[in-house]
């Protein structure tokens, strides 16, 4: 997890670092429309997504506070938890960019 004097000051830099690839932004996509979901769940979704890659990226993204992963006793399945306490913002940030991705696939369709 890197510290906040570790981060870029520059907010734009600071997201790229946290989340700037392709898989880190469909597996919180996935985690906000979605909520909880099982290490199962993912590729069912991002198709293309190798399981070493998932787990690369899970692993980054619960390192930098931006998902929890709970084991859950009874069936010894993890389970990841998006926007823990510390990453409640981030929700804040990524649901407008999603729906103006939506409006631009929709005005670029109708070109």
């Amino acid at each position: 997890m890197l510290t906040k004097e570790e981060l870029p000051e520059c907010p734009v830099a600071t997201t790229v670092q946290l989340i700037g690839n392709k898989w880190k932004l469909l597996i919180l996509r996935n985690l906000i429309y979605n909520g909880a979901q099982r290490f199962t769940d993912f590729p069912k979704t991002i198709p293309g997504i190798s399981k070493k890659v998932l787990t690369d990226n899970l692993r980054a993204l619960e390192g930098d506070g931006l998902i929890e992963r709970e084991v859950l006793p009874r069936c010894r399945q993890e389970s990841y938890i998006p926007f823990p306490s510390s990453g409640k913002r981030l929700n804040q940030f990524l649901t407008p960019c999603l729906i103006g991705a939506q409006t631009i696939r929709t005005v670029c369709s109708v070109l």
